[in-house]
């Protein structure tokens, strides 16, 4: 196929590939100033890319996409060294110069050349290691991250499990103490000075005075050990009952005539005691209708321990016995709930003698002098119902329970040395040859057995 082109059209393509020209050259000579700037920039830094030899220069004109690319890969590196040949000066300008000009400074600049050419060699293996460094840390920060969260995981599960089985194991400790421990509330026989000793260190008046009673009860009285009894508002009951049942003492005279196990209901339909109810079992406080049915079970249980222990002859028998009924909280307090009751029916036959006109002992009639006791219900209410929650016995109560128990208890207060009090016994005056039974104090609450 043939186009006819005329005079003008010819014009126009001519016009149109000078154009086109023209921009190449353009083009060509931009690129040919940019590589000498960055030379020259690197030249002036001591860094960067080196002047290269006009041999360089003629393979990046040789076309534009060659061209393109090797500038790119200039662009692309900082470090780029070219080192001249033998005799070759680099120029000192983007022109094209011979390798034979400029032989008179070749030494010196090669010189410079040279430092210029360590110098990069070693910030190129700065950026390198640099790099790997980089990535290293990296790779090993999120390692790190990694094992510090699992770390902190295992720990806070450990510490929980260990929480846990903590909590168990004293759980447990506990159950097994309270299962087999024994002797929790009256303990094993030790030395009278050696306690003393350890009890009453120092050189104040209240020491020396319990020093010099100790050793009273050691020489004159012959009182070789003591046993400590647990400190608590049951401890005056607890030291009684323990000398009864480890001493086998028989009951009371009034107690073989009567079956004290219907004690409870007597006061309430023989006497008319409807007031009964509001009796209190020590830190229980329980009051209500079933009172009776709890003070019968407790008055039953004193009853067969006290028949139990009385029929064992064996001293060393009654003893371990002993050991394993006074390490049970749960009868413990049974018993002395009973012993209260025992008191508190004492006192209300006390009471209904006198309304009689009989004659009663005379600690009866100090304590119905008083205002807090002057009958069996307010005896009840400001007294007893305190002994085992807030307060232990009194000395008046002293007397009730001897004379409720038919038993001479005589008493060492201590505090008391070289004094008409020293030594006490309640009741002070028995009516009969009762069995007598020993205990020691240190200030009227608490008390512990001595052992002869």
């Amino acid at each position: 196929m043939c186009y006819n082109v005329d005079e003008s059209g010819r014009d126009v393509l001519n016009s149109r590939e000078k154009l086109a020209f023209e921009q190449k050259c353009h083009r060509g000579q931009e690129r040919q100033h940019t590589v000498a700037q960055v030379a020259r920039a690197s030249l002036a830094a001591g860094v960067g890319a080196r002047p290269l030899c006009p041999g360089v220069w003629a393979r990046l004109r040789r076309s534009e996409e060659d061209d393109r690319g090797r500038f790119s890969a200039l662009s692309t590196f900082p470090v780029f060294v070219w080192w001249p040949p033998q005799g070759c000066d680099p120029p000192g300008d983007v022109g094209e110069r011979p390798c034979s000009q400029a032989q008179g400074s070749g030494s010196s600049r090669r010189s410079v050349y040279g430092r210029l050419a360590g110098s990069d060699q070693v910030h190129a293996w700065t950026l390198v290691t640099s790099h790997a460094l980089d990535t290293a840390w990296k790779i090993a920060k999120g390692s790190v991250t990694l094992a510090a969260s699992f770390l902190v995981a295992a720990l806070c599960y450990v510490r929980r499990v260990h929480s846990y089985l903590g909590h168990r194991l004293k759980w447990w400790i506990g159950y097994l103490e309270r299962k087999f421990k024994r002797n929790l509330s009256v303990e094993a026989e030790v030395d009278l000075l050696s306690y003393c000793a350890r009890e009453w260190k120092g050189e104040t008046p209240r020491a020396k005075l319990m020093r010099k009673a100790y050793e009273e009860l050691f020489w004159r009285h012959h009182i070789k050990c003591v046993r400590q009894v647990k400190r608590d508002n049951y401890d005056a009951l607890r030291s009684v009952l323990f000398q009864i049942f480890s001493q086998g003492l028989s009951f009371p005279s009034w107690m073989k005539e009567k079956d004290i196990v219907k004690l409870p209901e007597k006061l309430l339909f023989s006497q008319g005691c409807n007031w009964i109810q509001q009796y209190s079992f020590g830190p229980e406080k329980y009051t209500g209708s079933n009172v009776f049915g709890k003070l019968r079970k407790c008055v039953e249980l004193l009853k067969t321990q006290w028949t139990e222990f009385s029929g064992i002859k064996d001293y060393h028998k009654r003893g371990s016995m002993c050991n394993i009924l006074f390490s049970d909280a749960i009868l413990e307090y049974k018993l002395y709930e009973a012993l209260k009751f025992i008191m508190l029916y004492q006192v209300t036959e006390v009471y209904e003698q006198m309304k009689t006109k009989k004659v009663i002992p005379s600690l009866f009639r100090l304590l119905f002098s008083r205002e807090t006791s002057s009958d069996p219900l307010s005896f009840m209410m400001n007294h007893l119902n305190s002994v085992g929650d807030t307060c232990g016995l009194e000395q008046i109560d002293m007397f009730i329970l001897g004379h409720s128990l038919e038993i001479k208890i005589k008493v060492f207060r201590l505090f008391k040395f070289n004094s008409r009090d020293f030594e006490v016994c309640y009741p002070d005056l028995p009516l009969r040859e009762w069995p007598e039974i020993s205990l020691l104090t240190e200030n009227d609450r608490h008390y512990h057995i001595p052992v002869f």
